[in-house]
């Protein structure tokens, strides 16, 4: 079924256009795009629309344990990532397959009511209980498949290569879920994946190392180099001091400084937090064109720390963000977290600018959105053209602080002013979900049944 809308602002690449007509195909690609129309047969929403936000990072059954990690042992020194992993292994351990299909079809319906159209999924949740694998290798992935498609949003599944409990340490009982115990294994899996996105229009598939820790140093290169090489690559890097230390020890050199050694790192490569770097690090994955894909408020959760993005801009670097362990899912909130984080330490408050432009909003849509593409292999640098699909974010125009808003004001009103009570609805491959729609009772009501049976809430 093709669809018409008349938007009242779209956003494109050089600025904001007006009472704009998209028409859509069947398969909810864009057929034709015009200014000013008043086409009255349209679908008109009083929206202004962005390009789609595009999450970088995902683990979705974590969605399950949001807010559970926040009661601490006052007895504890520190309570730190690895307290907090302890309790993520718990519930990883404990979930069926109909589990997780069921948060992560949560998840994914917050997202689209958030505004993302699409979500790199970084799925190590790969066997039974037992940690033995599934008739169907890729069982649980398809889960995942299953809930976007359920959900109405795009993913790109990154089946993750699991293999170690730490650098040049055996996996633990905890991680028995997660585990390739060789390269042969992964890639029984990761063809397996591939195979279950075929089932769905709006899937597809990327290539995944866990961490530097995770994997054996040389397997990591060995895949970058002989692995697919027309699909993304994504990876967790130098989000902990102590990994940095580990590696240090274990290879002579950190887990970044390693990579730029070892491995030809282009723009498909998507290197997740990368939060302790070194100047020579920074430049480093900037000049290779790598991307990171940043995630604020997890890591602002976790006490990462804060990735030195001042350095990385200042030599083209190109970054995305995600929503990682889900403690926040709002894309305007990552933004905004992620630009303060370096107001406070820099005191300047033009994070969001380049030579080209010193529209904060504006500036930081384009980033978002470009790279984040790339993060589900879609290299088109167009918001909205006429053979792709259509894929935004509405914001409600009616909104009281931003009706009467200057187009040239607008983004950055969008991006430092909005909630989610302004998300109007989200347009994901041609088609309207609203804010409140009637598929969401049913998901509720599954999401809510599941975290009983965990009782982990």
């Amino acid at each position: 079924m093709s669809n018409s809308y008349i938007i009242k602002k779209l956003l494109q690449n050089d600025g904001w256009k007006e009472n704009v007509l998209i028409q859509c195909d069947s398969k909810g690609k864009i057929s034709s795009i015009e200014e000013n129309s008043s086409e009255l047969s349209a679908k008109t929403i009083n929206g202004f629309a962005l390009p789609g936000f595009q999450n970088g990072h995902s683990h979705a059954f974590q969605y399950a344990m949001a807010g559970l990690a926040e009661v601490h042992d006052i007895s504890h020194t520190s309570d730190d990532f690895w307290s907090w992993r302890t309790a993520m292994y718990k519930l990883a351990l404990s979930i069926s397959p109909d589990q997780m299909e069921a948060i992560a079809t949560m998840l994914y319906s917050e997202m689209v009511r958030h505004g993302y159209t699409n979500v790199a999924e970084f799925h190590y949740v790969h066997h039974d209980k037992d940690g033995n694998s599934y008739g169907n290798l890729a069982e649980m992935g398809s889960r995942m498949i299953s809930a976007a498609k359920a959900a109405g949003i795009n993913i790109t599944l990154v089946p993750i290569f699991y293999q170690k409990g730490g650098f040049g340490k055996p996996a633990t009982e905890g991680q028995k879920r997660f585990i390739s115990p060789d390269i042969e294994n992964y890639m029984e899996l990761l063809e397996s994946s591939k195979d279950a996105c075929k089932y769905y229009q709006g899937a597809n598939i990327g290539i995944g190392i866990h961490s530097m820790r995770g994997v054996d140093p040389k397997i990591i290169a060995e895949i970058a180099k002989s692995g697919p090489q027309n699909i993304p690559f994504h990876i967790h890097i130098s989000e902990q001091l102590k990994e940095i230390e580990d590696s240090i020890a274990y290879l002579g050199q950190r887990p970044v400084e390693w990579l730029l050694d070892n491995v030809d790192l282009t723009n498909r490569f998507h290197l997740v937090h990368a939060t302790h770097l070194t100047s020579s690090e920074t430049i480093g994955i900037a000049k290779a064109k790598a991307n990171v894909v940043i995630c604020p408020s997890t890591e602002g959760n976790l006490g990462d720390g804060l990735f030195p993005l001042n350095e990385f801009q200042e030599n083209n670097g190109k970054w995305s963000i995600g929503t990682d362990s889900h403690i926040g899912i709002n894309p305007l909130e990552e933004l905004r977290l992620l630009d303060y984080g370096q107001r406070l330490i820099s005191h300047k408050r033009n994070t969001f600018t380049s030579p080209t432009t010193g529209n904060s909003g504006e500036f930081s849509i384009n980033m978002t959105t470009l790279a984040g593409r790339k993060a589900m292999n879609n290299f088109e640098e167009s918001y909205f053209k006429v053979g792709e699909y259509f894929n935004a974010s509405i914001i409600d125009a009616s909104s009281p602080l931003l009706a009467m808003t200057s187009n040239n004001n607008l983004a950055s009103s969008i991006v430092y002013t909005s909630d989610a009570t302004n998300q109007l609805g989200t347009i994901v491959n041609g088609q309207y979900i609203e804010r409140e729609n009637d598929k969401q009772q049913i998901i509720k009501e599954n999401f809510t049944r599941t975290i009983k049976e965990l009782k982990n809430r």
